[in-house]
């Protein structure tokens, strides 16, 4: 009899912890870059599994996440595109960069394994500026000797929302081409002179692989998860590198985080023999004083738990997690900078 009452009172307690575990669970709204997509999705379903709360995340373009935590109707937005300094203040905001990842031109070419095909800097520039119109171009071919290129037109890809992913691949074009810099620059969003434009990385690895002579550009992840083929890149120390954690690991090794306000880092065309070109950091951007006090704590319990037990998944998916050192300045920014409307710290 008295080990029926334990029985039944342990199950009781059992209930009551699983019921105050659910009440407890916070759901975190966010929304912004296509490019860290892949990795936040795991990691979501991987908090949720242990702590019940849910994130919800609105994979809509750099742009997109930007406008809405700027308008407080999600939790925390995120940009591959860092804010300057002056704008996270005039938006009362604060950034920090969660993951690094590559940028990889892609193509649909008959006859061409996955990385068979290289490119030198300018060669891109002149590919996305129109003047290099088919895959037997001289210039192409000097660099691919081997290769069996085809007099086939090369349709041209690209972002048709504002991405981060887009500033970043124009910011390394401005630094490699002096007439990219001049004709159309860097930003979220630019004015094409050619090519197709399609919604996130999804839509631009779409268009590519149903379109024969295709190139654009897309997150490393979204080309290795769909089995795209890709192009090794000349870098700016003159060496063929393929798109590969070391590679990015190299280029992201130069960073000097603790001396860049906001975190404001571009990773593009850094100096080193095997660093790939165009390696790029995507941010969190979350509220100084938020409205919802209570989902921006679990917002930052979510992000600390990603640095913590994340980064095995992070490097499944090709994406490269931030060294100790750096997640140490991020949690000393959020004690800082992130506070209720009382001006008591959120992160614990």
């Amino acid at each position: 009899m008295i080990s029926m009452i334990l029985k039944r009172a342990a199950i009781a307690a059992a209930s009551v912890a699983m019921t105050a575990s659910v009440a407890f669970a916070i759901d975190i709204s966010g929304a912004g870059a296509t490019f860290p997509y892949p990795i936040y999705a795991k990691w979501a379903d991987m908090y949720k599994k242990e702590t019940g709360s849910s994130l919800n995340y609105q994979s809509i373009g750099s742009g997109g996440g930007i406008k809405q935590v700027k308008a407080r109707t999600v939790t925390f937005g995120a940009s591959d595109q860092p804010l300057k300094p002056e704008e996270l203040e005039a938006a009362g905001l604060t950034q920090w960069p969660q993951v690094i990842g590559a940028i990889v031109p892609v193509v649909n070419l008959d006859g061409v394994a996955p990385g068979e095909l290289t490119l030198s800097a300018d060669a891109l520039a002149k590919i996305f500026l129109g003047e290099i119109k088919s895959w037997d171009d001289p210039a192409i071919k000097k660099l691919n000797p081997k290769a069996k290129l085809a007099a086939q037109a090369i349709a041209v890809a690209h972002r048709s929302d504002g991405s981060g992913t887009t500033f970043n691949f124009t910011n390394y074009l401005s630094k490699v081409s002096a007439d990219w810099k001049a004709k159309v620059g860097e930003s979220s969003a630019v004015e094409w002179p050619i090519g197709l434009g399609a919604k996130g990385n999804e839509g631009v690895a779409s268009t590519v692989a149903n379109t024969k002579g295709a190139i654009g550009y897309v997150e490393y992840a979204y080309a290795k998860q769909n089995k795209m083929n890709f192009v090794k890149m000349v870098n700016k120390d003159g060496k063929v590198v393929p798109p590969t954690t070391e590679s990015f690991q190299a280029a992201a090794a130069n960073a000097d985080w603790a001396k860049s306000p906001g975190f404001y880092q571009i990773l593009t065309d850094e100096p080193g023999a095997k660093s790939w070109p165009i390696t790029a950091a995507t941010f969190i951007l979350l509220p100084k004083q938020p409205q919802d006090a209570a989902a921006t704590a679990e917002a930052l319990k979510f992000f600390s738990w990603a640095f913590a037990k994340g980064g095995k998944a992070a490097e499944e998916l090709d994406y490269i997690p931030l060294p100790e050192s750096l997640v140490a300045l991020i949690k000393k920014s959020w004690a800082a900078n992130i506070k209720d409307a009382d001006g008591k710290a959120l992160a614990n």
